[in-house]
């Protein structure tokens, strides 16, 4: 008898929690394992690579309407979850007004917690061996499926991020295992959850070095400058965000074409653009920092810039980073957090600080340090950064709890 797998997701919009997603679906075992995929709303450019063994279950209208837009949700007959979400909101505004937030990812907690009573049971699927929430918040596989065993996963810094702790708490605890994705998200993490070090399991992002490959020799239409050393073609991938730093990125960039000549390009989408673009305008960097918007396949784009860079103000383990050494492109990454646990710096890729002028100092001595590019590109191509051998711990956690 195979064992059988739940696992649930929001969507697949391009992002790299579900490029992981991805990444951990082509890497299973169908000839052991029987997986049953529930994404709530059946949208987003990588549903198409869900490998063909995976049983993508049926759209279940209510799930489908929790982030769409309320009055599209009231629009098709979703009276409960339109209610449950303006509760949500009504709440945080309340919570908000007393407490000093980072950002709204509490949001999100009361949107779970008031809409989960006016979603229907998945239980109708029956008993599996192992269900996967995969995406916060994880109140919907804890409440709704019926599983022997039942594991959340943390993809973000928790050292960054708002916290409602008598919210989440209960939520993380009714799990049997919580998956980390590096030691330095383990230790975040449990800076705010102690009493959860005994769930964790710690199991990297899946990443297939031949999938990245031959997807990166695919053709685009690629707008760097070539044919010309004098200018320096940087590349950052991510979604519009305050985590991704992006909107620091046209001052960064104005700092280092004071020394030499580079352009910034970003690929992406997001609510931050408008802000980005404000911040390009302002920065008179209209010509050097190019917003490339989504794209359904950046690896091409990785594979012919200079440099790949990550800013971001925090990050779980960033997917385009991995994507980045696997197509054995020098790498640079701002110094958030968890950065050391990703980049061996001066080995694999280089750290930089985080403020905008120790950013593009650290950049500047990057871009002109053309042996240490050199060195860190030899060790890439003598290093393999697929890891589809993390699968096992997810076997593991089946056979023996």
């Amino acid at each position: 008898m195979k064992k059988r797998i739940f696992i649930a997701i929001h969507y697949l919009e391009i992002g790299g929690a579900e490029m992981s997603l991805i990444g951990l679906l082509q890497s299973l075992d169908y000839t052991q394992y029987d997986v049953d995929l529930f994404v709530y709303s059946h949208r987003g450019e990588l549903m198409k690579y869900i490998p063909k063994e995976v049983n993508l279950l049926p759209e279940i209208g209510a799930y489908s309407f929790i982030e769409k837009p309320i009055k599209e949700a009231i629009k098709h007959g979703y009276i409960g979850v339109s209610l449950g979400r303006l509760w949500a909101k009504f709440q945080f505004r309340n919570y908000a007004k007393k407490h000093p937030l980072k950002d709204g990812a509490p949001l999100m907690q009361y949107i779970a917690e008031n809409v989960s009573p006016f979603l229907p049971s998945l239980k109708k699927y029956g008993e599996y061996d192992l269900a996967i929430s995969y995406l916060t918040p994880h109140h919907i596989i804890l409440q709704k499926v019926q599983a022997k065993k039942k594991v959340a996963w943390i993809h973000t810094d928790y050292s960054r991020i708002g916290v409602q702790i008598e919210k989440e708490l209960p939520i993380w605890s009714g799990y049997d295992h919580i998956i980390s994705i590096s030691p330095d998200v383990t230790r975040n993490f449990l800076q705010v959850f102690p009493s959860l070090k005994n769930k964790i399991v710690e199991m990297e992002n899946i990443l297939s070095s031949d999938f990245v490959h031959s997807r990166a020799e695919e053709p685009a239409d690629i707008p760097f400058t070539k044919n010309s050393e004098s200018v320096i073609n940087l590349l950052s991938v991510g979604r519009y965000t305050e985590a991704k730093n992006f909107d620091n990125v046209p001052d960064i960039c104005k700092r280092i074409n004071q020394k030499l000549k580079a352009k910034w390009y970003i690929i992406g989408y997001g609510n931050d653009e408008d802000l980005i673009l404000k911040r390009i305008a302002e920065a008179g960097m209209q010509e050097n920092v190019i917003l490339l918007g989504k794209k359904e396949n950046p690896y091409p784009y990785i594979k012919a810039c200079d440099i790949y860079v990550q800013p971001s103000r925090y990050e779980g383990k960033a997917v385009t980073v991995r994507e980045a050494q696997i197509l054995c492109k020098p790498t640079v990454v701002a110094h958030y957090a968890t950065a050391p646990s990703q980049v061996q710096n001066g080995m694999d890729g280089v750290i930089v600080p985080q403020d905008n002028e120790g950013c593009a100092e650290g950049i500047i001595k990057f871009i002109e340090d053309k042996k240490l590019q050199e060195r860190i590109v030899s060790y890439l191509h003598q290093h393999d950064y697929g890891n589809t051998s993390e699968v096992d711990k997810l076997y593991s956690l089946i056979k023996n709890g």
